[in-house]
């Protein structure tokens, strides 16, 4: 997981843009902190839970829990202010990988609601009847791009029999967990058919999420990497070289439902797919379902 973020209209944090956001971080940086957010468990999440500045944690809503893809991140803070200032509740997001939030889900954490970044993993929680029924909908789409540090000059155009290694050189390809991270899934697809998977496939840079493979692009740690679009249009440090072709992976879609059906989650959902929201997550590169 990467942390939580709870939004709503009597928060404050002075490091926050925007005068509506308070941060309940724990950064997963390095391993150990990772292992200490896993280590948390229910008790940990409800003491994070009850940190409401300005009064009595038990004089104020609960928030809504809302557990995203790492992609969403940048979005989903920007529309959680928005919801918090406008229509009041309280939300705390929780972003990760969306293999890392299901497994989360499956061994008891509070989720109210779950946006994953493919079908596979909302299907695996569906299959265990750990989602509420006919509450899942696909909110977005998104594209699957190559991209390099903004100063490279590399060019590629991405097609069949393309050599990737020539362009690597000594370096490696930053990619999220092929096995189990949508967005690695996604570029393991489009690699293969584009024949070039053999080539990189011992040459990758895994990443634990897609945000961690665009920061290893970012610090110029890696010479190119595979992310979703919206990944890059959120990061200054890099630049998109090329497209991969829809047809090369299975369509990007984020499904999303309700995990613990509550009214005020019900409320975040229906937000969720509302004109509002869909105003941001398209300013931001996603496209609609």
């Amino acid at each position: 997981m990467s942390h939580f973020d709870t939004f709503g209209p009597d928060s404050r944090n002075q490091g926050a843009t925007g005068p509506a956001a308070v941060s309940l971080a724990l950064s997963c940086a390095d391993p150990g902190r990772r292992q200490l957010l896993a280590g948390l468990g229910l008790a940990g999440l409800t003491a994070l839970g009850q940190a409401w500045p300005g009064g009595d944690a038990l004089a104020r809503p609960a928030p809504v829990t809302v557990f995203a893809a790492s992609s969403l991140e940048t979005a989903l803070v920007t529309i959680a202010r928005r919801y918090g200032d406008r229509v009041g509740g309280p939300l705390r997001l929780v972003f990760g990988a969306s293999s890392a939030m299901a497994r989360q889900i499956a061994q008891g954490a509070p989720a109210d609601v779950f946006i994953s970044a493919d079908r596979d993993w909302m299907n695996w929680l569906g299959q265990r009847r750990l989602v509420v029924a006919g509450t899942r909908r696909n909110l977005l789409a998104n594209r699957l791009v190559l991209i390099a540090p903004a100063a490279s000059r590399v060019q590629l155009d991405l097609k069949p029999g393309m050599s990737l290694v020539t362009v690597l050189g000594s370096g490696r390809l930053a990619m999220a967990d092929p096995v189990s991270v949508p967005a690695g899934k996604y570029g393991r697809q489009a690699l293969v058919a584009l024949k070039a998977w053999d080539g990189v496939a011992d040459r990758l840079a895994s990443a634990e999420s897609v945000r961690a493979a665009l920061a290893y692009v970012a610090r110029g740690e890696t010479p190119l990497g595979v992310v979703y679009a919206t990944d890059a249009l959120a990061e200054t440090r890099v630049r998109i070289v090329a497209t991969f072709p829809a047809a090369s992976h299975s369509p990007i879609l984020y499904p999303a439902a309700l995990v613990r059906d509550r009214a005020a989650a019900r409320s975040v959902l229906a937000y969720l797919a509302g004109g509002e929201a869909r105003s941001v997550f398209r300013s931001q590169g996603f496209l609609p379902a």
